[in-house]
């Protein structure tokens, strides 16, 4: 049943949401799959992924298993499937993310190491995104006094950087765990942060920002944590410091100004709020080409972009007037909409936001 379930998941075109209708009418993976015929993700290839996860050490998570993250399921486009490798123990625990600027300064990482330790002795996972600078700082914080959760864009065997492959490693080996939507083999590519984002946002009770400039991908995981209900902290930093510009800003917009642990955990809730703390339109833009460093895109979300206007568009003639296959018009789209340039309306439509 696992791999009948991971072949749907990994069927070219199979989003979330056509995940869903596809169960709703053949009742099971292995019905889905026998409509798809040869649509469908191949038999070995299904098999081999789950065979080499399992020679890591790694497993798979579905949507509708035990161990899956209950936070997480309550975001739209939640993973159909995670790849999972070490402990799942930091799953049952609180989770707050820290998150900030690739190029940070020293004493913003050495905050970022700080601020994770002292959530971390108090039973707090820490949750980030394994990219250089802030999110490194505050893995290794937490690892000091208790676990982290790493989410990745890339599969589990492609570390990225490659300066962290050592960090993500250790997160393995000393209790933590780190997190991938994508198959084994995926470069990570710009298009796959931002859904890299929406993981570390989705598994979080609030998300912290450390230096962020005003056009940075870090300011994509923070509007996806204000979307889901989730608690928005910012810590101050120097107006003259372009990388502190969009941290401030959040302050300025109604983030918590976050100086120590305890302005965290003084308003950490138990649980999501039922409605977003702040309005998405209230958070800058971010564009695409500044979300996160990674191999170069091609100009295909431009493309994209381009064609589409004000007046709804179907995905359908969107994908035959760009020439694009269903699975990379799925992946644009995705980006354009995370990133605030397009909404996605009823009838499988797209528009400009």
């Amino acid at each position: 049943m696992s791999l009948a379930r991971l072949r749907l998941a990994r069927t070219e075109g199979v989003g979330p949401a056509l995940h869903r209708r596809l169960l709703a009418r053949h009742g099971s993976a292995e019905a889905a799959l026998e409509a798809l015929g040869p649509r469908a993700h191949p038999h070995d290839g299904a098999l081999r992924e789950m065979e080499t996860l399992s020679a890591m050490g790694a497993r798979l998570i579905f949507q509708d298993d035990a161990d899956y993250p209950p936070l997480l399921a309550l975001i739209e486009d939640a993973p159909l499937v995670l790849a999972a490798q070490g402990s799942l123990s930091p799953l049952r625990q609180r989770g707050v993310a820290v998150v900030g600027a690739r190029n940070a300064s020293g004493i913003a990482r050495r905050f970022a190491e700080d601020l994770a330790d002292a959530l971390a002795v108090r039973g707090i996972a820490v949750i980030s995104g394994l990219a250089r600078g802030i999110d490194a700082g505050a893995h290794a914080g937490a690892l000091r006094s208790g676990t982290t959760i790493a989410a990745i864009a890339g599969g589990l065997d492609r570390p990225y950087p490659r300066e962290n492959a050592a960090l993500q490693a250790r997160i393995v080996a000393e209790g933590g765990l780190v997190l991938s939507e994508a198959p084994l083999g995926t470069a990570p590519l710009a298009r796959h942060f931002p859904r890299r984002n929406r993981i570390v946002a989705g598994l979080s009770l609030g998300v912290v920002v450390i230096e962020a400039a005003l056009q940075s991908g870090t300011l994509i995981t923070a509007r996806l944590a204000a979307e889901a209900g989730r608690e928005l902290f910012a810590v101050p930093g120097s107006p003259l410091d372009p990388r502190c510009r969009g941290s401030n800003d959040l302050i300025r917009r109604g983030a918590r100004l976050t100086e120590t642990a305890e302005d965290v955990l003084a308003f950490l809730p138990e649980a999501p709020a039922a409605l977003p703390i702040l309005r998405l339109a209230e958070l800058p833009e971010t564009p695409p080409e500044a979300m996160e460093e990674a191999p170069p895109e091609t100009g295909a979300s431009a493309q994209v972009l381009e064609m589409i206007g004000a007046t709804p568009i179907a995905v359908d003639e969107l994908g035959r007037r760009c020439q694009l296959s269903a699975s990379q018009l799925s992946a644009i789209l995705l980006e354009l909409e995370l990133a605030g340039r397009i909404e996605t309306l009823p009838g499988n439509r797209v528009a400009l936001a």
